[in-house]
């Protein structure tokens, strides 16, 4: 069963430039993945510190191995600090 993530990132303020370059970084070494269908990044028009992901992965346990990856480690590491608040949404498609 194919599983749908939906991940808020809002960076503190002053600190969106950093956060954006990071989240920038994930999304080619991310799409290279096994079982990564989508991974698209998206900025808010109105709120310049507020980023989603949005990501379509095949399974469940191979959004774990993403998540477990060394290349987001990295990105905590990157953003610690520049990071306010992020939440994260496990989502099944209704047919």
């Amino acid at each position: 069963m194919s599983l749908t993530i939906v991940a808020h990132i809002t960076a503190k303020p002053g600190q969106e430039a950093l956060v954006r370059s990071e989240l920038e970084k994930l999304i080619p070494i991310t799409c290279a993945e096994a079982g990564c269908q989508q991974y698209d990044l998206l900025s808010d028009n109105d709120n310049p510190t507020h980023f989603m992901f949005f990501e379509n992965w095949e399974s469940r346990a191979l959004w774990q191995d993403h998540m477990n990856a060394p290349h987001l480690s990295a990105y905590m590491v990157a953003t610690d600090g520049a990071v306010d608040s992020f939440t994260l949404h496990e989502m099944t498609k209704v047919d």
